[in-house]
């Protein structure tokens, strides 16, 4: 457990990020990175698929970010990363918030030479939560650097009105384009643009409004792995009108709650 400093809060608040050198221990990103080659190769150790599978082997082009979601629900040792009290704890403390939930995770594997990942706002993907809403807790299992497609943050942007979600998520050709397109009059994206760079371990925590994405890697001699818990205030619940294709699926009828079972409560 490490507690958010006074700093830390207020660079969230201001900037829509913080980024800590040294989050997880050298022993759990062993331990997670050990799972990636199973998962990737659709090998679910509890018998049960991620929410959301975006890779096949020999199926997906080579050259695009791997991606599950909710990996949890497959792999006990992913579900002890994601799950963890203390990233509820922290997300609590940049927002003042009493509790936190586990809304989904993502395993990410981006290959060496890989494609970008759009720049992108995720609280623009979730009308489906009521009230909308996320904190993202990313870890980085390999050393990082601005030119080994790392996430990008764009600096003050969850300040910014709300936009629509981005039509181009997946190795888009300029993956800033849907920011710039959205920006307020007058605002240069590439000016506010802040790379994450940290050596395995380390980790960031950003603002369900805050820009960001990764460019395409430069470096062609190592992968860029990542292991993220997207994050919502205890109390959220399945909006009213408003569903997802996905995670809309465990709406119980009657009652528009979060079911602990699907959305587990991390920390109070």
């Amino acid at each position: 457990m490490i507690d958010a400093t006074p700093a830390q809060v207020e660079a969230y608040r201001t900037d829509g990020f913080v980024v800590i050198p040294e989050y997880l221990p050298p022993d759990e990103v062993d331990e997670v990175r050990a799972r990636f080659d199973p998962l990737f190769q659709h090998r679910w150790s509890t018998g049960v698929a991620p929410d959301e599978v975006n890779y096949t082997a020999g199926e997906t082009e080579p050259d695009r970010t791997r991606q599950l979601c909710n990996a949890w629900r497959a792999d006990p040792v992913i579900a002890q990363t994601v799950l963890a009290p203390r990233h509820g704890r922290f997300a609590a403390q940049l927002e003042g918030a009493d509790g936190m939930r586990l809304l989904q995770d993502n395993v990410l594997w981006k290959p060496p030479g890989g494609r970008a990942v759009g720049a992108h706002r995720d609280n623009a993907y979730n009308g489906w939560l009521d009230p909308v809403n996320m904190t993202t807790c990313w870890m980085a299992l390999d050393d990082t650097s601005a030119d080994g497609g790392t996430i990008y943050y764009v600096r003050g942007s969850h300040h910014w009105p709300p936009t629509p979600a981005a039509d181009n998520f997946h190795a888009p050709d300029d993956w800033l384009a849907h920011a710039r397109a959205v920006a307020p009059k007058g605002v240069d994206v590439d000016a506010l643009l802040v790379p994450v760079e940290v050596p395995a371990g380390g980790g960031a925590f950003h603002h369900g409004w805050t820009f960001h994405g990764s460019p395409p890697s430069r470096r062609t001699d190592r992968p860029r792995r990542s292991i993220v818990a997207h994050l919502g205030l205890v109390g959220t619940r399945h909006h009213p009108t408003e569903r997802h294709p996905v995670y809309s699926r465990y709406l119980r009828p009657g009652s528009h709650e979060l079911p602990a079972d699907h959305f587990p409560p991390v920390w109070r």
